[in-house]
């Protein structure tokens, strides 16, 4: 299997899914254009099934497993989406969903992966701790390993939502996605420079956890780092095969304080009347930050996702 998925790709993840995930409306304010310089559209994967674009590329790779395989279920390691999302799309083949939870996890996350049919397996906090867990639990029961971020598969899903914003509006320029894993980014990356090769990639980062900025700065893949955010979506390091694809589609990085990022949760808030996770928000903080990369463009914005804990809101 490739490390990375092709544009060939990305089109049979879209059909594969088709049955389950929901095509996500694209939203619009006249006030944030103003404030950005630019026409903004907002990509809403809040509204994807689960809460979040992660159903996407789960749904994917579950159903990409041949019967004998998907029998054996799945396994992964997650802290909230993308467990949530492979429990939700192993129930949509009837298969059984193991999901390895680090220790610090949001509890209304953790609360939505139980809900979902997962078979929980808690470790400690670190990514080391996360892959020796999933590596054991796929040794006693054979599951499939699907990776949050490197699995090509989950890539090839993720790349389906800018087939789909780029059908919802015409003339699209430049495109923005929160930076983590970099599972996202790569998919629509490859996905857009697929159809529109001289479509501008950005990415917005927590300064907090801002390994993406730094590796691109040094020309290679820092090995570790210690993320300090409130976007529990983006503390994970960049995988290798991402990060080669964000260098090969020239994504340039816009790093954002929490402040930027709260700020701009409100403004979603207010604008347009949706409540999103910190890391969604992420996008429009960048924008704010830096509006001479986007002035007079139209420019598509994924917002991630939308599970919040209510009693906890950063404000």
């Amino acid at each position: 299997m490739s490390a990375l998925p092709d544009l060939d790709q990305i089109r049979d993840a879209a059909a594969r899914i088709a049955p389950y995930a929901v095509v996500t409306p694209v939203l619009r304010s006249a006030r944030l254009d103003a404030l950005a310089g630019a026409e903004l559209h907002f990509k809403c994967e809040n509204l994807q099934r689960g809460g979040a674009f992660k159903f996407r590329g789960a749904c994917n790779a579950v159903w990409s497993l041949d019967d004998e395989q998907a029998a054996r279920g799945v396994v992964t390691h997650s802290s909230g989406n993308h467990g949530n999302a492979l429990a939700m799309a192993a129930a949509t083949r009837g298969i059984t969903a193991h999901v390895v939870v680090p220790a610090g996890a949001v509890r209304a996350k953790v609360d939505a992966i139980e809900q979902a049919g997962a078979v929980l397996h808690r470790c400690g906090p670190t990514q080391a701790a996360r892959e020796a867990m999933s590596a054991e639990v796929q040794r006693q029961t054979g599951a499939e390993m699907v990776h949050p971020y490197a699995d090509p598969r989950v890539m090839a899903g993720q790349g389906t939502l800018v087939l789909e914003l780029l059908r919802q509006v015409e003339g699209i320029d430049a495109l923005i996605t929160p930076l983590g894993g970099g599972g996202l980014a790569a998919g629509c990356a490859i996905a857009a420079h697929g159809l529109k090769p001289e479509l501008a990639m950005f990415g917005a980062e927590p300064a907090g956890a801002d390994d993406i900025a730094q590796s691109l700065a040094r020309g290679a893949r820092i090995e570790s780092f210690h993320p300090d955010t409130i976007c529990d979506g983006l503390r994970a390091l960049v995988g290798e095969p991402n990060f080669e694809a964000l260098r090969t589609h020239r994504t340039q990085v816009i790093t954002v304080s929490d402040e930027e990022v709260v700020a701009a949760m409100k403004l979603l808030w207010r604008e347009l009347k949706l409540v999103i996770e910190p890391s969604s928000a992420t996008v429009l903080a960048a924008v704010l930050k830096q509006p001479e990369h986007f002035a007079g463009r139209r420019v598509g914005l994924v917002l991630t996702g939308g599970n919040v804990d209510l009693d906890a809101l950063p404000w």
